[in-house]
């Protein structure tokens, strides 16, 4: 505590400090305030809520194999309800960054808006938390579009949510100065091409006329979502024309690309893709398409673990397989790879005591009402030999949620352009060079 003191207390003192702007080897005009680490971020939210004892201590064996080193069995009363994926090959990912294993969402309720609403703010939620309005701080995506020299356009920045109503708000906040002018494009993608008639995401078919019309209706609505110019108060934001255009082209193909079947089974995975896997998928598409400097991605299928244990330990092994795929896609995008950080982080974890409802398998499930067990998760930083520590593991009390905020500004140079005392925490320094 007394060091984030400290590093705050020098934020104030420098904070109208001017120096002139310069121009890396890359050819790009940041401002002298902060070089970069690397040009791109990716965020995932590894989210529904995930207890430590199912992660990292691998209390039913090693759930999440294509992370963490080891071989452990899965508890046999469990394995029924997993569904088969391939066998993880080569390092896991643990092995090429740096893992803190006792992260922590240390203050605030344990809800799901909470929880990343903080990793997206950089702020904890202690007061009453209002679902129907936008934060009262600034999101990563306003500040990384505001404080970097030139700013950022809209395109650069992406926000791909899965389910729960409010997560479209988090991609700007409510605070003086910043707000829609400086929000990320917000895109959910089960909500693209799910209507009546058309089951899900992974089951794609041929439209009947009346559907036909449905689609091309809920097309236009997407088109104009992303081209029209919006005031702070709205839900969407401004994207330039020319870069508009690409957005609704992008939406126009997603909806060709369904209809046409090329989302029954894109990862060769068979039944097993569940909504998070396709919400992943839909980031690796943005990331090819537009190569974003900053890409924030959540997870929630996780979160059925209120009514059904095994079916939570089934999800986060589709997660783990989820962020493994997310970063081989990134290392197969040239302009991503190698320059690319990977940051991975639960909005909080559940409790240490179960509720009583059985699931198939005999096991009870959980909830998360903020017992010390539901502030208990974990941090993964991966990135290229040159710029993360690989293979560290940091097993004792480090980091918090309020962190990821400040380590994704350092990481892309804009830290010290924040304005002091905005921000919380502080940079996960130890995991890079």
């Amino acid at each position: 505590m007394q060091r984030r003191g400290f590093i705050k207390k020098a934020a104030l003192a420098t904070a109208g400090a001017f120096a002139a702007p310069y121009i890396l080897p890359s050819g790009r005009l940041f401002a002298a305030t902060g070089s970069r680490i690397a040009n791109h971020v990716v965020l995932c939210l590894f989210a529904g809520g995930v207890r430590n004892f199912e992660s990292m201590q691998k209390a039913e064996g090693n759930l999440m194999p294509f992370t963490l080193t080891g071989n452990e069995s899965i508890n046999p009363q469990i394995i029924g309800g997993m569904d088969a994926l391939p066998s993880p090959s080569g390092q896991r990912l643990q092995q090429q960054g740096t893992l803190f294993k006792e992260f922590r969402f240390a203050q605030g309720p344990t809800g799901h808006f909470s929880g990343h609403s903080t990793a997206l703010t950089g702020q904890y939620v202690l007061g009453d938390l209002n679902i129907k309005q936008r934060p009262t701080y600034p999101t990563v995506f306003e500040y990384y579009r505001k404080h970097n020299s030139p700013s950022m356009s809209a395109l650069n920045a992406w926000w791909v949510a899965n389910t729960l109503g409010p997560y479209p708000a988090l991609n700007f906040s409510q605070y003086p100065g910043y707000g829609a002018e400086f929000g990320a494009n917000f895109i959910q993608p089960g909500s693209i091409i799910s209507i009546p008639g058309y089951n899900s995401l992974g089951d794609p078919k041929n439209f009947e006329a009346a559907q036909l019309d449905k689609v091309k209706s809920l097309r236009q609505f997407m088109d104009n979502n992303f081209s029209s110019n919006y005031t702070p108060g709205d839900a969407g934001i401004t994207n330039i024309e020319e870069e508009a255009i690409l957005i609704e082209n992008y939406i126009n193909n997603s909806f060709d690309e369904a209809v046409a079947g090329q989302y029954d089974n894109p990862w060769g995975v068979g039944n097993s893709m569940n909504g998070d896997m396709y919400n992943v998928f839909f980031a690796e598409q943005i990331i090819k398409q537009f190569k974003p400097e900053l890409t924030v991605v959540n997870m929630q299928d996780i979160d059925v673990c209120h009514t059904n244990f095994t079916g939570y330990c089934n999800n986060i092994r589709k997660s783990d397989y989820a962020l493994a795929h997310l970063w081989q896609t990134i290392q197969a995008t040239p302009g991503m790879a190698n320059d690319t950080i990977l940051i991975s982080v639960p909005e909080h974890g559940r409790n240490e005591e179960p509720n009583t409802i059985l699931d198939a398998y005999g096991k009870y499930a959980l909830d998360h009402n903020s017992d010390e067990v539901s502030r208990q998760i974990f941090c993964l930083v991966v990135g290229p030999p040159d710029k993360v520590v690989q293979n560290q593991v940091i097993s004792t009390v480090t980091g918090e949620s309020v962190d990821v905020v400040p380590t994704i500004a350092k990481v892309l140079g804009f830290h010290n352009d924040i304005p002091g005392g905005m921000l919380s925490g502080t940079s996960l320094d130890q995991a890079f060079i």
